[in-house]
């Protein structure tokens, strides 16, 4: 979006929670913050020689002070009422969603249009975009779609059609760059808002979405499991447990209240129609690489969480403690050091693999694991060489987890 408006020859201010400089001319940055920014006179006073306001801001789980009240409803409401107060804006774009109306009941869709039917209750030109699924490369959202597609298999979540219709970010952009050059007439109460559906060329089941992106990365088909209404529910709420999860009860809900809508506003706003799935994905090699890495590597961070909590519980009393203790003893741990350093080596391991399930941040930790499997390695062929020619390898075992850990940190978000 940003480039686009810059291309276009726009001077655009960027309100953000972490200001930067710019070595453009044409492009500026503001602190602000929606989780705090909810009066009105906060706004105006940063609306001088503002002439067009968009709204982007958005959350589809709430997290901490990050409330779908207070970012959806009452900060947008407290920068529309600035911006009729204002006497240099001249128009408000405001990105919604598709199902923001009387049937949508999730907390999402409420605070979404309750922020929509105060800014069209302003006299403002507004517009209020409403996109279906929107596909970026580098999005969470699209990533998260790919991930799913790849798969062995993907779950089809009760009945109902669940119909979506995907838009790419470079149409939703045009789109709203094309609400510039086509503004509407000022209606004589002083304001004219128009709801503007922006939805990609076919309407299709959620599953044939998924199958969709696979097909364009070059895979096989992948069986769809079908859970009957009750057992999805509970599926759903269960999957809202877990940390980062896409998929609760409220997104349930807003998946069977269908999202889609007439394509050809879309079209006329970017002068041709908008892209099908099939086109969304340019490099199908790379994608399909990333896609399963996006549900290949929590399996293998699972896996190694529960290398450390089982070898904790068996520490702490499933293996003998006498045997444990007569381990100690080989590797010349005095006898009053012995019972501190076995409880004190399971609690250790335990917080590892918690900290392995919970943590957001983990390199840190994976250079702790890495460093602590290789001093046990070489401690314990020094001291107990028996296990270093065991028929069961339990120290060669070690090689394969440890560049497990190094690739996890490698590919680990910093």
């Amino acid at each position: 979006m940003l480039q686009a408006l810059l291309t276009e020859g726009h001077h655009v201010v960027c309100a953000v929670r972490h200001p930067e400089t710019s070595d453009d001319p044409r492009l500026s940055y503001i602190h602000a913050d929606f989780t705090n920014d909810n009066n009105k006179s906060t706004w105006l006073s940063r609306l001088s020689g503002i002439d067009a306001v968009i709204n982007t801001v958005g959350i589809f789980r709430e997290s901490g002070r990050q409330t779908f009240v207070r970012l959806h409803k009452e900060t947008p409401r407290a920068l529309f009422a600035a911006c009729a107060e204002s006497h240099d804006v001249q128009m408000v774009i405001q990105l919604s969603a598709l199902g923001a109306d009387r049937e949508g009941t999730t907390p999402y869709h409420v605070s979404k249009r309750e922020a929509d039917d105060y800014l069209a209750s302003l006299p403002l030109r507004s517009y209020i975009v409403q996109p279906s699924l929107v596909y970026g490369r580098d999005g969470g959202s699209a990533r998260a779609m790919r991930t799913l597609a790849s798969m062995p298999f993907t779950l089809r979540f009760g009945d109902k059609p669940q119909l979506v219709q995907p838009i790419h970010i470079d149409d939703l952009v045009a789109a709203i760059i094309g609400l510039f050059k086509h503004r509407l007439p000022m209606a004589p109460d002083g304001g004219a808002t128009m709801r503007v559906p922006l939805v990609g060329p076919q309407a299709m089941p959620f599953t044939e979405y998924l199958a969709t992106l696979r097909r364009a990365m070059a895979m096989g088909r992948q069986p769809v499991l079908h859970l009957p209404g009750r057992v999805a529910r509970l599926a759903a709420g269960f999957a809202g447990l877990l940390p980062g999860s896409l998929l609760d009860r409220d997104a349930l809900k807003m998946l069977d209240h269908d999202n889609s809508a007439d394509a050809t506003l879309t079209a006329n706003l970017i002068g041709h129609p908008p892209r099908p799935v099939s086109a969304f994905i340019q490099d199908a090699e790379c994608e399909r690489a990333r896609a399963k890495l996006g549900w290949l590597l929590p399996v293998l961070r699972y896996s190694i969480a529960a290398v450390w909590i089982i070898t904790a519980i068996v520490s702490l009393g499933l293996f003998p403690i006498e045997d444990s203790l007569a381990l100690l003893a080989q590797a010349g741990v005095p006898p009053e050091l012995q019972l501190p350093a076995l409880y004190g080596a399971a609690g250790l391991d335990l917080l590892l693999g918690l900290g392995t399930l919970f943590l957001p941040r983990r390199r840190w930790l994976w250079v702790t694991q890495f460093g602590l499997i290789g001093v046990y390695s070489v401690v314990i062929a020094s001291m107990l060489p028996q296990f270093l020619v065991h028929p069961f390898g339990p120290l060669i075992k070690n090689l394969p987890l440890l560049a497990a850990i190094w690739l996890l940190y490698h590919l680990d978000e910093k």
